[in-house]
């Protein structure tokens, strides 16, 4: 008999998350589950959502009825909210990101379901989960009623450790990643308008405080009053476009920086680089690094967590203090030292090897039994 399996997210397009749940859906085994999706808010499934899955949602069914479930979660537990606004009952139920699935789930009604929390972020540096519960009391009680506390990397693992004391189980799967999929996908006809030229870095990710972009942008301008002859595509969207483009404007960055926006499918740029650079403050995993990587990229990153995994102590990839100065002092050393880039193509080559979608799937399936 099939198990069926709830995965519970925040919203179903929009970050790395998302994309590894849909990787995850396209790929568990359908002999073994029977998948039902839901969602805080309604949104319409495209195709890199499997058909075959039920999706269900919280909020959307109307005015008066979301009003009174915001009501309910803002002044009740989550076992009263769970009881009265979640259907269906469930062998395996996956908070598969933290902040408001995870509220939700932890007040299971079920008694004999597993369940199970993802955790995509290090919520010491980036403790956005705030907004989703009462307080962090009620956010380390909340994690207490998971039979399973899976983070995304070892070092967001060691957080969780530290933030949740007491989890019956903590572990840690890196995210999958469909490397031949990614590859087919950079082949694809991409923006023949889009003239590049020089040195070209590129990075991809939500216009957010978190990635850092404002940093990377002074960075820019340090380098570009130094006279090298580069550009930076922003691949991505977020609230901090406004503000990004007023920094650019500022600082007399146009000839140097694009803000390319979102992109179903940004591989076809991102292969056309010459390096990927990662400026993020905070991070769990970075999946964008590994996609880089499988595509052959060089990489320079913040020193933070998931990216210290995947590049190591500056052994796939060049990992730079977490400043301005350090990506500055990265990306000019990539500049300087086009012998260097060319050895750390095949460091990242040879890196993203190790991440064998198979091997995590078959990690993944096993949880959820």
């Amino acid at each position: 008999m099939k198990r069926k399996v709830v995965f519970f997210v925040n919203s179903l397009y929009g970050g790395g998350a998302e994309k590894v749940l849909q990787t995850l859906l396209r790929h568990l085994d359908r002999q073994r589950f029977e998948i039902t999706l839901y969602s805080l808010h309604w949104e319409k499934l495209d195709d890199n959502y499997p058909s075959d899955i039920t999706y269900r949602y919280i909020y959307g069914h109307g005015k008066w009825s979301d009003y009174l479930k915001t009501f309910v979660y803002q002044y009740f537990s989550p076992l009263l909210f769970y009881r009265l606004f979640v259907k269906g009952k469930y062998d395996t139920e996956v908070a598969f990101i933290e902040g408001y699935s995870t509220r939700i789930v932890s007040g299971s009604t079920n008694p004999h379901s597993k369940k199970i929390a993802w955790v995509h972020i290090d919520l010491k540096n980036n403790h956005w989960t705030d907004v989703a519960f009462r307080n962090r009391k009620e956010e380390r009680i909340c994690y207490k009623n998971f039979h399973q506390v899976i983070a995304v990397s070892e070092s967001v693992k060691n957080v969780n450790d530290i933030l949740f004391p007491n989890l019956q189980s903590s572990i840690y799967i890196y995210n999958p990643v469909p490397s031949k999929e990614i590859i087919s996908k950079s082949k694809e006809p991409w923006m023949k308008d889009l003239m590049i030229e020089g040195f070209i870095f590129v990075t991809s990710g939500r216009l957010t405080k978190q990635k850092g972009y404002d940093r990377l942008l002074e960075a820019v301008a340090r380098l570009q009053k130094e006279n090298f002859h580069f550009e930076v595509l922003i691949i991505g969207e977020g609230e901090e476009r406004r503000a990004l483009e007023q920094q650019i404007s500022h600082e007399g960055l146009e000839r140097n920086v694009r803000l390319l926006g979102y992109m179903n499918n940004p591989f076809p740029i991102i292969a056309k680089a010459d390096c990927f650079v990662c400026s993020s403050r905070a991070e769990g995993f970075s999946l964008v690094i590994l996609e880089a990587m499988i595509l052959g990229l060089p990489i320079i990153s913040t020193n933070c967590s998931g990216p210290n995994e995947l590049v190591g102590d500056s052994e796939y990839g060049l990992l730079v203090n977490n400043s301005v100065d350090g990506i500055y002092r990265g990306m000019k050393r990539f500049l300087d030292n086009p012998q260097y880039v060319k050895e750390l193509r095949m460091k990242s080559l040879e890196r993203s090897r190790y991440f064998n979608l198979e091997q995590t799937m078959g990690q993944i399936e096993k949880v959820l039994v």
